[in-house]
């Protein structure tokens, strides 16, 4: 059984207080998860088991936080 495949595009992508994309990609393939540029360029990506995906509580309900080999992303 193959693992479903995920792509969500024109995600803004924030580390800190720093902007690395405005309409980057988040992928889900082959069992990782991919944090792409708009070019396709890799930004971080990590197996699925190891990624940590959570909604702040005082965040608007297009925001998440993606923990992805210690660092802390910013989706929007």
């Amino acid at each position: 059984m193959t693992e479903p495949e995920f792509t969500a595009t024109g995600v803004r992508i924030d580390k800190r207080l720093r902007s690395l994309t405005r309409a980057g990609q988040v992928r889900i393939r082959d069992g990782r998860v991919q944090l792409l540029t708009s070019y396709g360029s890799e930004i971080d990506s990590a197996p699925v088991q190891a990624v940590r995906a959570s909604k702040p509580w005082f965040a608007s309900d297009d925001r998440a936080l993606a923990d992805l080999n210690g660092q802390r992303y910013s989706l929007t």
